[in-house]
């Protein structure tokens, strides 16, 4: 069974950074994409960012110029790294891993951030 394990959630004040981690079991060379999308109370699921196998990368519109998104094809991991947060930035963050064929998706259990004005 494929694992995804994400670490590095916590509480930071207003214009602060944290640095989120995510790992995978599923072997490197099936995963098309890894990425985080983020989830605030009463509001939907939305995209953060995301990195394709061949380093492409898309932000969400709120994130772009203070969160860049990297990975380590050698360990299937994928990080994140934030700058600037604010309290808009507060929601449970959520791995996402993408095969590429047969094409599915593994979510990982989510990890809180939480930011303080």
């Amino acid at each position: 069974q494929v694992q995804v394990v994400e670490s590095g959630g916590g509480l930071v004040q207003a214009g602060g950074s944290l640095r989120l981690s995510c790992a995978t079991s599923e072997r490197i060379f099936r995963i098309s994409a890894m990425g985080w999308y983020r989830q605030a109370p009463g509001k939907q699921r939305e995209l953060v960012a995301e990195i394709t196998s061949g380093g492409s990368t898309v932000y969400g519109d709120s994130v772009k110029g203070r969160f860049t998104i990297s990975r380590d094809n050698a360990k299937a991991t994928v990080y994140l790294q934030m700058n600037s947060l604010n309290p808009e930035d507060t929601a449970v963050y959520y791995c996402h891993v993408e095969r590429g064929y047969p094409r599915y998706e593994y979510w990982g259990q989510g990890t809180q951030v939480t930011v303080s004005s």
